[in-house]
């Protein structure tokens, strides 16, 4: 397998720890086809101009955080500015003891670009955006070179920077935003980083009173609790108007909010969900693509999960319900459980993904992984309990002693293998063809 070693690296010490790689996911990501189609069809539609929501629902370990992981990969490579926050008790959509605020400061600590895709993303954004601007304006105006020392190319700057700012003023907070913006570019010019500073915490939300905020900026308004979300919707026009396609924001572990034990809480959480949804839908923002992750009672708990909020229940159900089929252009995309073809397959990538990493050639042979794999998935009802992340971590570690201690006695990894039988056990029952597929298959 040809794999950069950035990407292997991820991969393994990624999975090997139970969480996401942050790269190199078209190695891993199977059995997930259409709905990583859906996925890229979504995110052209909104470099277009438009916005959706997604929710992806499944159990424990179907995928929901890697199909999230897999939409900010192509959002990166597509030039798109990507956020990302999990929900926790201190990080709701709505609260007014900080919690809505700290879900907002979390975005902004992630934000990512192509550029900077590890996040904290804020600043290299706005010196980009700059430095494009005073390109524009040598290139437009005939100046020699980018001259901070000449006032009239700095005049010039200001005013292309105001006809862009000017354009958010429509939105609540685009006034405020654009004043922070010219406040930006001359401390830019004028070298003042204590300036540059106050203006990244003011985005950032960071400020606490609008004392502070007057007195470092001379702006009457901090982003809080009660406006911040208005403020997501002015980033969004903000970063397609300087050149990215728009903003991803991946939302994980709503489950948390339907823990909210208190009912009026968890009501406006769920509020706030469905003035996200008909922002959308009525298309009253622009360039927006937001996803969130839960479990099925998040969503269909009556009592307890978003079907108890009445409208949103009725937009979000299912326009066709079938056990096989569904619309992935709906708003929900329920993930299932990889089948055991599929996981052998995925165990084989990652056989071969340790092989190029270590540089050595695959040791480990199809039926060991097979018989590996029997003891998970022999027990009745193993399709649907089985968790996935748990076999890629057993089977990782398994290649890292093997690779480490070369004349252990296999069967302790992988079990027995009973040649005779081997063709009876229920993995092999599943994977008659596979051999012959994943030759001709790219995963």
């Amino acid at each position: 397998m040809k794999i950069r070693k950035r990407d292997s690296t991820a991969i393994l010490k990624s999975l090997s720890a139970g969480v996401v790689p942050n790269r190199g996911l078209q190695y891993i990501i199977i059995g997930r086809e259409k709905e990583m189609k859906q996925i890229e069809l979504d995110l052209d539609e909104v470099s277009n101009g438009n916005s959706l929501i997604k929710f992806f629902i499944g159990d424990f370990g179907t995928g929901k955080s890697f199909m999230q992981a897999y939409i900010k990969q192509v959002g990166l490579k597509e030039n798109f500015v990507v956020a990302q926050a999990d929900f926790s008790p201190d990080r709701r959509l709505y609260g007014n003891d900080g919690q809505a605020l700290a879900l907002y400061n979390e975005l902004m600590k992630n934000l990512s670009t192509k550029s900077a895709p590890e996040g904290n993303a804020l600043t290299n954004i706005l010196d980009q955006w700059i430095f494009n601007i005073q390109e524009q304006v040598v290139e437009a105006r005939g100046y020699e070179k980018i001259d901070l020392e000449n006032k009239d190319f700095n005049r010039d700057v200001e005013t292309k920077i105001e006809h862009i700012v000017s354009n958010m003023d429509e939105l609540t907070g685009g006034y405020d935003f654009a004043r922070v913006l010219n406040i930006y570019y001359r401390s830019f010019i004028e070298k003042n980083q204590d300036q540059k500073r106050a203006v990244l915490r003011w985005i950032r939300g960071e400020y606490t009173t609008k004392t502070d905020a007057k007195n470092d900026l001379g702006i009457r308004e901090i982003i809080n609790d009660d406006n911040y979300y208005g403020y997501l919707k002015v980033i969004a026009k903000f970063v397609n108007q300087i050149g990215y396609s728009g903003l991803v924001i991946n939302l994980d572990e709503a489950v948390n909010l339907y823990k909210i034990t208190h009912s009026l809480a968890r009501n406006k959480n769920y509020e706030m969900i469905l003035t996200i949804y008909n922002d959308i839908f009525q298309g009253d923002v622009e360039n927006l693509y937001i996803t969130f992750s839960g479990t099925p009672e998040f969503l269909e708990d009556e009592r307890r999960g978003i079907y108890s909020y009445r409208a949103l229940q009725r937009r979000l159900r299912p326009g066709f319900q079938d056990a096989e089929f569904q619309d992935l252009k709906e708003p929900v995309i329920k993930l299932k459980p990889i089948s055991a073809n599929e996981t052998l397959a995925l165990l084989m990538n990652l056989r071969d993904i340790h092989a190029a990493h270590y540089k050595y050639n695959p040791i480990v042979s199809d039926e060991e992984i097979k018989n590996y794999l029997n003891k998970y998935y022999e027990m009745p009802g193993a399709e649907k309990y089985v968790i996935i992340g748990d076999i890629i971590k057993g089977f990782i570690s398994r290649l890292n002693i093997l690779y480490e201690n070369p004349n252990i006695d296999r069967a302790k990894l992988f079990g027995e293998i009973n040649m005779e039988t081997s063709q009876e056990t229920s993995m092999t029952n599943q994977t008659t063809d596979l051999n012959n597929r994943f030759k001709k298959e790219s995963y």
